[in-house]
C-alpha cells in the first residue's frame, strides 16, 4: 500500500473506496496537480541526466519533458482550471518554476546521486501491507545518504508545514535505511513554490523514533479501518470542487 492511498484514505475513506477498491477512472483532474506532477517528471529528467553522467539539461528541454507530462495527464483525464488558470498561465508558471529550480543548490547536488524515483518496498508495520514509497531524489556523501522528496506549493512553507508533512518522509526514511545498511540516513523537503517569483527551500525533518513509531501506528490503524470496510464521505468545502469522484459520490446509497 503507498502512502499516498493511505492519506487519501484519511482525506476521505470514501473517494479510497472508488479509487483503490472498484478502480474507477478519475474523470477530471485539477491543472495545479498536473502542474506539479510535469514539475516532477521534469526534475526527473534532470536528475536522470545527471546520475548518468550527462550534461545538465538546459531550461527548453525540461519544458519539453513538463509538456510531454501534461499532453499524458490530459489524455487520461479531463484538466479543470479554476478562475484565474488556463492553459497560458499554466504555462508561465512551469517557465518560472523551472528557472528556480535549475538555478537552485537542489538542482546541483554533491556527492553521488544513487536513486532518482526509486522505488523502494518493505514491511514496517507487522499485520500490514508491505508500504510502496518512490523517493525522488536519493544522495550519497561518505557515510550520509540523504532522501528529498520535492513538493511545489502555493506560498513559502514554515517549520510547522515541513514537520506536519513529515510523516511521509519518516516512513520512507524507513525504507531507504534498509537500502543503505549503516550509513547515516538525513531526510529532506525541497519546495519549490508557484508564485510569480518562486523560491526553493530545503525543510529537513527529524526521525527522531518517537515520532516514526508514533506515524506506524497511525498507518496501522488506518489499514484496521481499510480492512474494516469503513468507507464513507467525508464532504469538505476545500477538497469536494476538485475531487474527481462527484459523481459516484452523489450515486453512492450507502
Amino acid at each position: 500500500i503507498s502512502f499516498s492511498a493511505i492519506a487519501s484514505y484519511q482525506q476521505c475513506p470514501l473517494r479510497y473506496f472508488f479509487k483503490y477498491v472498484e478502480g474507477l477512472p478519475e474523470e477530471t483532474v485539477s491543472a495545479s496537480l498536473v502542474l506539479g506532477s510535469g514539475i516532477h517528471s521534469a526534475a526527473e529528467y534532470h536528475f536522470n541526466q545527471l546520475m548518468v553522467g550527462n550534461p545538465t539539461p538546459d531550461h527548453d528541454t525540461l519544458l519539453a519533458v513538463f509538456w510531454d507530462a501534461w499532453q499524458t495527464r490530459a489524455e487520461e483525464a479531463e484538466i479543470q482550471f479554476n478562475k484565474t488558470e488556463d492553459v497560458n498561465a499554466i504555462g508561465k508558471a512551469a517557465d518560472r518554476i523551472l528557472t528556480e529550480f535549475r538555478r537552485s543548490d537542489f538542482a546541483k547536488p554533491t556527492g553521488q546521486i544513487i536513486g532518482v524515483e526509486e522505488q523502494l518496498r518493505g514491511e514496517l508495520v507487522p499485520g500490514v501491507p508491505d508500504l510502496l514509497a518512490r523517493v525522488d531524489l536519493i544522495v550519497q556523501i561518505d557515510d550520509t545518504v540523504t532522501s528529498t522528496d520535492l513538493k511545489t506549493a502555493r506560498s513559502r512553507w514554515s517549520a510547522s508545514q515541513a514537520e506536519d508533512a513529515g510523516q511521509q518522509l519518516l516512513l520512507y526514511g524507513e525504507l531507504v535505511r534498509h537500502l543503505a545498511a549503516g550509513k547515516v540516513v538525513k531526510l529532506e523537503f525541497a519546495v519549490i513554490t508557484k508564485a510569480a517569483k518562486p523560491v526553493a527551500e530545503r525543510w529537513p525533518v527529524v526521525a527522531d523514533r518517537q515520532r516514526v513509531d508514533r506515524t506506524k501506528k497511525v498507518i496501522e490503524r488506518v489499514w484496521r479501518s481499510i480492512e474494516g470496510g469503513n468507507f464513507y464521505p467525508s464532504p469538505s468545502a476545500m477538497n469536494c470542487g476538485s475531487c474527481p469522484y462527484r459523481a459516484p459520490c452523489r450515486d453512492w446509497k450507502g
